[in-house]
C-alpha cells in the first residue's frame, strides 16, 4: 500500500463560527484516512505545512506510522511548534485511520484494546449572568452530562475587557452559585484559559478550594513551567494543563515536576496518536489522568475517544456539544449516551466525510479574537 495524495478540506462550522481543517490521505488500495488539526485562526498556515509534507510522503507506505512521524518531526532543522505539530497531527491521525480500516479494527484496538466501554464527558456551559449560566447548566444536565465546565463569566458582557481584580471574585461568586445549584454530585471544571498571571491564578484557586471543583484548567500561560510550579505550591485545587503544547518534550516539565493532575493533550496539536500515546504512558507513571482537549470537529473528538478507550488513567473528555452537528458533512460520528462517549466499533476512527456536502460550507476568514484591559492594553485571551 502506498500514499497517492494528501489533501486538506477546510469547513466553516456556521453554528460555532469557526473553521474545521480536515486532512484526507489517500492510498493506491482505495483506502483513505481522515485527520484534523486544531489551531483555530491559523488554518492557512497549517495548510501550508501540509503542502510541504505532501511530496515527502507520497509514495510512502502509510502503515509505517512512527517512521513517517519521525520524518515529519525530526527530519528538518527547525524544531516543531504548534503549527507544525497541528500539521503532523492531522496526517498522523489519518494514517492510523488507514491502518485500522486496512486491518478491519477500530483504532483503540491498535492502541492496546479497551480499558473501558465509554468515557465520561464534560460540556461547555456559558452565561453572562449567574442566572444565564445556571440555565445553561440545566440544559447540559438535561442532555445527560454529569459535569459542567465554564470559563470566566461576564467577560463578554464587559465588551471583551478582562480586569483580573474584578474577574476573580466574579468567578468565585458564579462558582458558589453553581455548586449550590447542581449539588455535590455534579462535577465542576473552571477554565482559567491561561488568562491569569500566577498571583491572580492563586487568588482564584484559593477562592475555589472550598467548592470541591474537579479541576482548574490552564490556570496560567504555558510558556513557563515555573508559573505552574508557583500555583502548585500555593493551592491544593487539582490542576489541568497542556492543551497548547506540541510535543512530549513540552510536556516534560509538567509531568516530571508533578505540576498537573490532568493532562490536557490535544491530539490535533501534539502530534496525533503517535505522540499522544507516549505522553499518556508517561503521565500514567506519575499517576496523572488524561483529560484530552477537543474543542474542534468530529474527527478531533473521535481521535480523543479512541485514546481514552485504550488508556488506563482517564479523568474526563471534553465534549463542547452533543455529536450530530454538521451531519450532512459528517454522516458518521461518535455516540453519546448517559453522559459518556461510547467506544466506536467501526474500523479506523469511525468518522466519515461527504466532500460534496463539505463544499457547501466553504472556509471563512474569521477575525482575531482579543481581550483588553481597561487601559486598552492587550491581555491574555
Amino acid at each position: 500500500m502506498r500514499i497517492t495524495d494528501i489533501r486538506t478540506i477546510p469547513i466553516y462550522a456556521e453554528h460555532r463560527d469557526i473553521n474545521y481543517l480536515i486532512t484526507k490521505v489517500e492510498t493506491d488500495k482505495g483506502i483513505y484516512g481522515l485527520g484534523e488539526s486544531a489551531i483555530a485562526g491559523k488554518e492557512r498556515a497549517v495548510q501550508g505545512v501540509i503542502e510541504h509534507f505532501r511530496p515527502l510522503l507520497i509514495g510512502e507506505d502509510p502503515r509505517r506510522i512512527d517512521h513517517l512521524w519521525q520524518r515529519m518531526f525530526r527530519g528538518s532543522f527547525f524544531k516543531a511548534g504548534p503549527i507544525l505539530g497541528a500539521a503532523i497531527s492531522a496526517i498522523d491521525i489519518a494514517l492510523w485511520d488507514i491502518k485500522g480500516k486496512a486491518l478491519g479494527v477500530p483504532v483503540w484496538e491498535l492502541l492496546g484494546g479497551k480499558c473501558r466501554e465509554g468515557v465520561v464527558a464534560y460540556p461547555h456551559v456559558t452565561g453572562k449572568t449567574v442566572d444565564a449560566l445556571l440555565a445553561d447548566a440545566d440544559r447540559a444536565l438535561a442532555q445527560s452530562y454529569r459535569f459542567v465546565r465554564y470559563g470566566f463569566p461576564g467577560v463578554e458582557a464587559q465588551g471583551g475587557v478582562l480586569e483580573p481584580r474584578r474577574a476573580v471574585p466574579a468567578c468565585i461568586e458564579f462558582t458558589e452559585a453553581m455548586r449550590r445549584h447542581v449539588g455535590p454530585d455534579i462535577e465542576i471544571c473552571v477554565d482559567f484559559h491561561t488568562r491569569l498571571d500566577p498571583n491572580e491564578a492563586v487568588r482564584l484557586c484559593k477562592g475555589l478550594e472550598p467548592l470541591d471543583i474537579f479541576f482548574a484548567e490552564d490556570p496560567v500561560r504555558s510558556e513557563r513551567p515555573e508559573a505552574y510550579a508557583y500555583v502548585r505550591r500555593h493551592t491544593h485545587v487539582p490542576i489541568a494543563g497542556g492543551e497548547e503544547l506540541a510535543s512530549k518534550w513540552e510536556f516534560q516539565p509538567l509531568i516530571e515536576g508533578d505540576l498537573i493532575d490532568y493532562v490536557r493533550t490535544d491530539l490535533c496539536i501534539v502530534g496525533g496518536f503517535t505522540e499522544a500515546k507516549k505522553i499518556a504512558g508517561w503521565a500514567e507513571s506519575h499517576h496523572q489522568y488524561l483529560a484530552p482537549h477537543s474543542p474542534m470537529g468530529p474527527i478531533s473528538l473521535a481521535a480523543c475517544v479512541h485514546l481514552d478507550i485504550a488508556s488506563p488513567l482517564v479523568g474526563v473528555q471534553e465534549l463542547p456539544e452533543v455529536p450530530g452537528a454538521l451531519s450532512d458533512v459528517f454522516p458518521q460520528q461518535m455516540t453519546f449516551e448517559d453522559g459518556h462517549l461510547i467506544a466506536p466499533t467501526a474500523p479506523g476512527i469511525g468518522v466519515d466525510i461527504d466532500e460534496e456536502a463539505a463544499a457547501n460550507h466553504p472556509f471563512q476568514m474569521r477575525p482575531v479574537l482579543e481581550l483588553r484591559r481597561e487601559d486598552g492594553s492587550v491581555t491574555n485571551w
